[in-house]
């Protein structure tokens, strides 16, 4: 039946940016189609680990700084010893700083890209190396943007860490596809989160966003969690490389 295909049942998820928001909301899909979680953030996860176990699977929380690379291999040991295995990696975790380009600093362009494509790309290595010892195959889904697609304003360091994202999904699938590893990316649209929170509190500029939005609306975490279990599941075992925009219809206007 295809709905078994859709299933996650005995697969064990990590997911970095767990605590809350699009994060969150991934883990409950995950969760919900029967992944055990292991949720990562630097701030604790009891609401997303409540959720998480709601379902009937287990969670575990590590928390940790992914600003540097240097917690990685801890977090893919400790998850292998606690859950037994790796099957899926969501790369949720990132920043954005507002800045005219002009005046954009070197901390702003160097934190932004340490988290949102360095660590990135790392992390994606270090469970590829895993999927490879396991001789399982793997699951990657890195988390992009609309400026994966376009440049912003205020925001040069977002939208080339965003680009990068989409760039290293493609090139990284050419290089594990004979894994039996699957890295696509969920480019999101303007999302209702800690993210947007400035967007949205100016009149004038959400008015103009929505204005744009074919859907009429900012979206919300739940409209990442379908995509989420189709690229984390067998369903989407011949999608690779590929980076799917949810969107409202933004980049249809």
């Amino acid at each position: 039946m295809i709905l078994d295909k859709f299933s996650l049942k005995g697969k064990v998820a990590v997911v970095t940016g767990a605590g809350a928001g699009l994060g969150q909301g991934m883990s409950i899909s995950l969760a919900q189609a029967g992944a055990d979680v292991v949720g990562v953030d630097y701030v604790e996860m009891t609401d997303t680990q409540k959720q998480v176990e709601s379902c009937g699977v287990k969670f575990l929380g590590i928390q940790a700084n992914l600003m540097s690379i240097e917690p990685i291999p801890g977090i893919i040991s400790k998850s292998v010893e606690k859950m037994g295995k790796i099957d899926i990696l969501v790369n949720n975790a990132g920043i954005i700083r507002r800045e005219d380009a002009i005046e954009f600093s070197e901390k702003d362009w160097d934190d932004v890209m340490n988290i949102n494509i360095k660590t990135v790309f790392f992390f994606s290595q270090a469970a590829a190396k895993q999927f490879v010892k396991q001789n399982s195959g793997g699951k990657i889904i890195n988390i992009a943007s609309m400026l994966s697609f376009q440049g912003g304003i205020r925001v040069p360091s977002y939208a080339a860490s965003k680009s990068a994202v989409m760039g290293i999904t493609r090139s990284l699938a050419n290089e594990w596809a004979k894994y039996n590893i699957n890295i696509n990316a969920i480019a999101p649209g303007y999302m209702a989160t800690n993210n947007t929170a400035p967007l949205r509190a100016d009149e004038e500029r959400s008015s103009s966003i929505l204005a744009r939005i074919p859907a009429g609306r900012w979206g919300l975490p739940e409209d990442l969690q379908g995509p989420a279990v189709f690229l984390a599941s067998a369903a989407s075992d011949y999608v690779n490389g590929y980076t799917v925009a949810v969107d409202g219809g933004w980049l249809s206007r």
